[in-house]
C-alpha cells in the first residue's frame, strides 16, 4: 500500500477533500489529551470529522503500550467499526505509532490517515508505515508495517511545541541530513535553533527531510536493506531511551537519538573512517542546543544489554548503521564491545559528564 504525503496550505479544506474521495462506513479520530486541547480545534469543523467518533488517550510515550492499544480496539469494536472504516491519527509520534498499530491489528487491518502535530512525527514517526507499542521496557518492541493512506503535514502545528519537543524532532532531521548529502547537512547544521526559530524557513527543510525518508522507504519498504539507514543513531539512542524508562525519568525520543548520533558518529569515525573534522563540527552543534544525557560507567553493561534487543540484530550480534562520510551508508556493521564502550566514553567527555 502506497502512502501519500502532503505539505498542506489549508488543512481543513484538503482533509475534507481527501476524505470525500474515500469510501468508508465509519470515521474515527484518535488524539491524546494534549492534541485534543491544542490541535483538534483545527479540524473539528471539517464536515467529515464532525460525524466521526473521537477517542482521547493519555499523553506521553509511557502510555504507548498494549493497554492503551486495547482502549482503541474497545472503541472501534464498541462503535461498530469494520474493515471499511478509517482511523485518523491526530498527534505526535506516540499517537501515530499506537493508532497505526491498533488499526493494523483490528479486524486484520483498517485504513488510517495521519496528521502529525509535532516535528518528530512529521519527519519520522507518521511517515513510512512503521507502527508499534513499547513492551517489557523496550521501545517499539511490538509492531507491524501499516502505511497510512495519507500523511497531512501542517507546519503551523510546530508553533504549539515547547522547546524540548522541537529539539526532539530536529534530531531526526539531523539524522536524515547525515544519511543524505553534504548540502542537506550544511543547511540543517547551520540552522539557528536558539531563541525563536524561523518557522517559515523550517517549512521547506521539513519537506526535504520527509523526502529523504520517503526515498529510502520506497526503495526498501520492509527494511531488508537500505531502509536500515533510517536507524542511524537509534541503536545507541534506543538504549539510552530505554534506560531512562527504567529510571522512571523518561527522555524524549529525539533527545535520545541526538545522544545516539554522537556515539554512532564516533563509531563511524573509528570503524569506517568518517572525517574527524565533520565529527567535531557536528558534536559542537549538538552541544550548543541539546542537554546531556547523564550516565556513568556503571551503566555501560545495562546499555549494552538493552542494545542486544535491537531489531536489526541477528545471531545475538549488534548490527550498526554507520557512515564513512555524509550520505555514505554502511549497514550491518559489527563493532567490538570495547569500541562501543569507547563511544560512551566519548559522549561523556564531549558533554563534560
Amino acid at each position: 500500500m502506497e502512502q501519500e504525503t502532503v505539505i498542506v496550505e489549508n488543512l481543513e479544506e484538503e482533509l475534507q477533500a481527501f476524505l470525500a474521495t474515500l469510501e468508508y462506513d465509519r470515521l474515527f479520530v484518535l488524539t491524546d489529551q494534549n492534541t485534543r486541547a491544542m490541535c483538534y480545534p483545527r479540524i473539528e469543523s471539517v464536515p467529515a470529522v464532525q460525524a466521526a467518533r473521537l477517542t482521547v488517550i493519555e499523553a506521553g510515550d509511557l502510555h504507548k503500550d498494549l493497554d492503551h492499544a486495547a482502549q482503541v480496539w474497545a472503541v472501534l469494536s464498541g462503535e461498530g467499526a469494520s474493515r471499511h472504516s478509517v482511523l485518523v491519527n491526530l498527534g505526535g509520534g506516540m499517537v501515530t505509532d499506537l493508532g497505526g498499530f491498533a488499526a493494523a491489528t483490528f479486524k486484520r487491518g483498517i485504513r488510517t490517515v495521519n496528521i502529525p502535530t509535532t516535528l518528530m512525527a512529521s519527519v519520522d514517526a507518521a511517515v513510512g508505515g512503521k507502527t508499534g507499542v513499547n513492551f517489557n521496557g523496550l521501545k517499539n518492541e511490538i509492531g507491524v508495517f501499516h502505511p497510512p493512506l495519507c500523511v497531512f503535514i501542517d507546519c503551523r502545528f510546530l508553533r504549539t511545541l515547547d522547546r524540548d519537543n522541537l529539539l526532539s524532532g530536529y534530531a531526526e532531521m539531523m539524522k536524515h541530513a547525515l544519511i543524505s548529502s553534504p548540502e542537506d547537512c550544511a543547511e540543517v547544521f547551520s540552522f539557528d535553533l536558539g531563541g525563536s526559530p524561523d518557522y517559515s524557513a523550517m517549512n521547506p527543510m521539513v519537506a526535504r527531510s520527509v523526502a529523504v525518508k520517503e526515498r529510502i522507504v520506497a526503495a526498501d519498504p520492509r527494511e531488508h536493506g537500505i531502509r536500515k539507514a533510517l536507524n542511524f543513531g537509534h541503536t545507541v539512542g534506543h538504549a539510552f531511551e530505554s534506560l531512562s524508562f527504567v529510571r522512571q525519568r523518561p527522555m524524549l525520543h529525539g533527545h535520545a537519538v541526538a545522544a545516539g548520533l554522537v556515539c554512532e558518529l564516533y563509531l563511524s569515525y573509528k570503524h569506517c573512517g568518517f572525517p574527524s573534522d565533520r565529527l567535531t563540527q557536528i558534536v559542537h552543534y549538538m552541544k550548543e542546543y541539546y542537554p546531556p544525557f547523564f550516565f556513568d560507567c556503571n551503566d555501560y553493561e545495562a546499555l549494552f544489554e538493552l542494545m542486544l534487543h535491537d531489531k536489526k540484530n541477528s545471531g545475538g550480534i549488534i548490527r550498526f548503521v554507520l557512515l564513512s562520510g555524509i550520505g555514505e551508508i554502511r549497514i550491518d556493521q559489527s563493532v567490538a564491545k570495547e569500541r562501543i564502550y569507547e563511544s560512551f566514553d566519548f559522549y561523556r567527555e564531549c558533554f563534560g559528564i
